[in-house]
């Protein structure tokens, strides 16, 4: 699993990074103090969530001054989001053939 979208995938399997990244979503760019305030484990814990994320190319961090900011790269959301997407509409394809030889059936009854 060496290819971005399978980090990404593997990133996001845990309940907790998945909640990093929509909060990083929802409200934008956060310190690690800030991410890691409503959970009860420690700062260097969501730390090692924050690194899984940050190798999967799911977040960045920045230097502004003292602070160093988790970024959300939107990028890769995209990436994982057209690979979904393919296999939706050709699901949604194979059900829509499926409804037409059914309501062929029904009207050959």
């Amino acid at each position: 699993m060496t290819d971005q979208l399978s980090r990404a995938f593997q990133a996001l399997a845990d309940p907790t990074r998945r909640d990093l990244v929509a909060r990083l979503a929802a409200d934008g760019d956060a310190s690690v103090g800030d991410l890691a305030a409503p959970y009860d484990v420690t700062v260097q814990a969501v730390s090692k969530h924050l690194k899984v994320l940050e190798d999967a190319g799911l977040v960045s961090r920045t230097r502004d001054a003292q602070r160093r900011p988790v970024h959300l790269e939107a990028e890769v959301l995209d990436l994982m989001t057209t690979w979904i997407e393919r296999y939706r509409r050709q699901a949604e394809e194979r059900f829509a053939r499926l409804d037409a030889v059914l309501e062929q059936m029904e009207d050959e009854e």
